[in-house]
């Protein structure tokens, strides 16, 4: 699965099962045996730090059929996620495309319809893109009362260095016409939503972005994720990654490109990943865009047991989808008081930062709760409580990591 999924998912969980990897229950918290502090390691802080060796928790089961799978994040190492660690969104089943007989057409409001083949596509200059992509669903689990959707909790997002052909060659190569406000973005995956709000029949995925984030040299069309062939599952043979923005604008399995001298109001575009934007006091439905300033932490893990008296290194990483995250604080006591984190890696655009907070584990036993924000570039700051206005998407509240000191 996103991974090439080697072995069928439900083998690879029985396994981790069996093996006290994985906790029965999907989402329950993954604790592994080094839970409690390794041999000493972090060549920065001293601080303990999981062994690379030995069996590591599995992706997380969210929806069985279609496939939809989440990264443990407390797992969290490097900036870049492995291939078979990787979440996987989808909304109907996998399609089976071979890239022989893969297509892209280029239509609508163009000088040149064009179709451009998979061996053709590859042979175009290419560049490499680091990106953050986030599900707009993330951290859906933790909103209260119970969101409609699919409940993620820390792992529907993931980084990873993309290769492809920028969309605003073949958007040049077709030959824009003017008045062209809007690029349509479709996949071949296809299937009908019975539930609300349901589709009039079965449709394709598709998303529009505005011409100008079209053209805009970082969006490209991808057949590459992390030097490897894309997987069926991550959108092989060709996906589009759209830096900065949810990842539901990333269309996988892409089939069809259509310019549009008008706004594009798809199920998935006015229905679905869209949110309340009010426009002098009028609440109006609005497509789900930019990622919003987040900061999650990875370790401790939920209920993790800590020494006191003993140092602990608190890590974790934060992201913003246009803009440049330069700020993560830790707060130990609830928010009371907050404390600057350590930013592990140079800024990269579109890219998460890894981070770190060397915590002095202090206070009677009992539980604790940790909590981490983020500020970027622009001033904004993660939000204390999430926005009733955003329904279930662009969740970048503070969740607290509760502990327990002994």
């Amino acid at each position: 699965m996103s991974s090439n999924m080697d072995n069928p998912t439900e083998n690879m969980d029985r396994r981790a099962f069996l093996n006290g990897i994985i906790p029965a229950v999907a989402g329950a918290a993954v604790i592994p045996s080094w839970a409690n502090g390794a041999p000493a390691g972090h060549p920065d802080t001293g601080m303990p730090t999981p062994p690379d060796e030995g069996p590591m928790p599995g992706l997380i089961i969210r929806e069985k059929e279609p496939v939809n799978l989440e990264f443990p994040f407390p797992t969290l190492k490097e900036r870049i996620t492995p291939n078979n660690r990787f979440f996987i969104r989808t909304h109907f089943p996998v399609p089976k495309i071979e890239a022989a007989g893969w297509q892209l057409k280029i239509e609508g409001e163009v000088r040149t319809p064009t179709v451009i083949g998979y061996d053709e596509l590859r042979k175009l200059p290419a560049k490499k893109v680091m990106a953050t992509i986030e599900c707009a669903g993330n951290g859906r689990a933790f909103l209260v009362p119970k969101a409609k959707g699919l409940l993620w909790e820390q792992g529907g997002v993931g980084t990873a260095e993309w290769t492809g052909v920028p969309l605003s060659v073949l958007l040049d190569r077709a030959g824009i016409k003017e008045g062209t406000v809007e690029v349509i973005l479709e996949g071949a995956d296809q299937g009908e939503i019975s539930e609300e709000p349901k589709t009039p029949g079965a449709i394709h995925f598709a998303r529009s972005l505005p011409l100008q984030k079209a053209r805009q040299p970082e969006v490209i069309l991808a057949y590459q994720m992390n030097g490897k062939d894309l997987t069926p599952e991550h959108g092989f043979p060709v996906r589009a990654v759209i830096p900065g923005w949810y990842g539901m604008a990333s269309v996988k399995w892409l089939s069809r490109i259509i310019a549009t001298n008008r706004p594009f109001d798809g199920y998935f575009q006015s229905l679905e990943y869209a949110y309340w934007k009010r426009n002098s006091g009028l609440p109006t439905l609005t497509p789900v865009t930019t990622v919003q300033v987040k900061a999650e932490i990875a370790r401790p893990m939920l209920h993790e047991v800590v020494a006191s008296g003993k140092p602990y290194r608190i890590y974790g990483a934060a992201w913003s989808g246009e803009s440049e995250v330069t700020k993560v604080e830790v707060s130990t006591d609830e928010g009371v008081s907050w404390q600057p984190a350590a930013l592990l890696d140079k800024p990269v655009p579109f890219a998460w930062r890894l981070w770190e907070f060397t915590w002095q584990v202090s206070g009677a036993p009992g539980k604790r709760k940790l909590m981490a924000r983020a500020t970027d570039n622009q001033g904004n700051v993660q939000a204390p409580q999430h926005d009733p206005d955003r329904r279930s998407y662009m969740i970048n509240m503070i969740e607290p990591i509760e502990i327990e000191i002994q």
